[in-house]
């Protein structure tokens, strides 16, 4: 598995409270929360390599 990129995220304390929660309920870390939301949303984007269709190719 490639290293990963580490970098500071300031983020609304109410919103972490409900990644927290939203982590605890799938089982996940708060960081492996946010990276699931990413990369969902990076492939729903057609952004993520090998997302297959694009947003627009489902909307055509």
């Amino acid at each position: 598995m490639p290293k990963k990129k580490a970098f500071p995220l300031r983020i609304d304390p109410k919103l972490y409270q409900v990644l927290e929660h939203w982590a605890a309920d799938e089982f996940r870390s708060v960081n492996g929360q946010i990276e699931f939301i990413l990369r969902e949303a990076a492939a729903r984007a057609g952004r993520w390599p090998g997302a297959g269709e694009s947003r627009k190719d489902k909307e055509a």
